[in-house]
């Protein structure tokens, strides 16, 4: 079958990268016909790479050529746009967030009900080699059952950008990389969330968030900790995984880190006491040598397609998405619970 004809709706950061390192890795199946944005010079580095461009987002809509549109303009501008491409027989993949709330997301499915036309979110971090190595920890458990999953991402740049500092626009880190790790992590435990507390940073002084600390409890008694900073000069890990046989550590999307892991003996290996201050400790003493060992992090793979593979076959062969609208709904409903506790 033939490649889907496409459009890209803002070609800012994300869009370019949409052309550059996902849609040019599946030429067979997506085929880039033309971009709009409403800044020339945007435009002009388009053409300048050979794409066609259009002098209107109502220009997009009218050419019989374009099957799908990419979405990738500020936050608050995804629901209405999205709903007037599925309203001119496009399909759509926007961006992430998909809208600001959950009223606004449903709005876009129900219009999407009523065209027949598919609406796939955007939510990329679920192919991150990282991520896809703490899903193998979770899954296959090397280090036994895991019972606690630390995700952070700490930078030292403040907010991004010029729209994310605004709350019009849906800035704040909240949305811009918290909607990540949050998606990383429910798609991750499948279990329902028993309780979710929030703590969130202002201490740039913009009117949104620059960062926050979550600390959530699902039903099936696993415990998470997903954390943004961008004030942290220092870096934490960006994933800290503890099971019942051992802890996992990746520092840093270089995949660096390790997994010491208890050695089954049938005698007890007792700590030898350090000196700690002014004082001694067995309990916080490191393990004796031989009762751990030390091994490299797991090799992990997607055993999916990626994400515009699956786009096509959504759209050619009616696949099953894989990155779910109830999953995305029900990550916008956990951040919407988390902003409520700041009011």
């Amino acid at each position: 079958m033939a490649a889907v004809n496409f459009a890209i709706i803002g070609y800012g950061g994300m869009g370019s990268y949409h052309e550059k390192n996902l849609m040019f890795s599946e030429k067979e199946k997506i085929n880039l016909v033309g971009v709009y944005d409403i800044l020339e010079e945007r435009q002009e580095v388009a053409r300048a790479k050979g794409l066609s461009t259009y002098e209107s987002f109502e220009e997009v809509l009218a050419d019989e050529r374009i099957e799908a549109v990419l979405i990738a303009v500020p936050n608050d501008l995804h629901k209405s746009m999205s709903i007037a491409a599925l309203k001119a027989g496009k399909h759509v993949v926007c961006e992430k967030p998909a809208t600001l709330n959950t009223e606004e997301f449903d709005e876009i499915l129900a219009v999407a009900a009523d065209t027949g036309n598919r609406f796939i979110v955007h939510q990329n971090r679920r192919w991150d080699p990282d991520f896809l190595i703490v899903r193998d920890l979770y899954q296959s458990q090397p280090i036994g059952s895991v019972f606690q999953i630390e995700s952070r991402v700490n930078g030292a740049n403040g907010i991004p950008g010029d729209w994310r500092h605004l709350k019009k626009h849906g800035g704040g880190m909240l949305l811009d990389w918290g909607i990540h790790l949050l998606d990383q992590m429910l798609w991750l435990v499948d279990s329902p969330i028993k309780d979710v507390q929030v703590d969130f940073s202002y201490v740039l002084g913009d009117e949104v968030d620059d960062g926050f600390i979550s600390f959530i409890t699902f039903e099936n008694g696993i415990k998470a900790i997903v954390e943004v900073g961008t004030t942290n000069y220092v870096k934490l890990p960006r994933w800290y995984v503890k099971a019942t046989e051992g802890t996992a550590r990746i520092d840093d999307w270089d995949l660096s880190g390790e997994m010491v892991r208890a050695v089954q003996t049938s005698n007890e290996i007792m700590p030898q006491p350090i000196q700690a201050g002014v004082g001694l400790t067995k309990t916080m003493a490191p393990p004796s040598e031989d009762a751990t060992e030390t091994l490299s992090l797991p090799k992990a793979s997607a055993e999916y397609d990626s994400f515009y593979s699956n786009v096509y076959h959504v759209i050619r062969d009616d696949a099953t998405p894989i990155v779910k609208n109830t999953e995305v709904r029900n990550v916008l409903q956990l951040i919407e619970q988390m902003f409520e506790q700041e009011e």
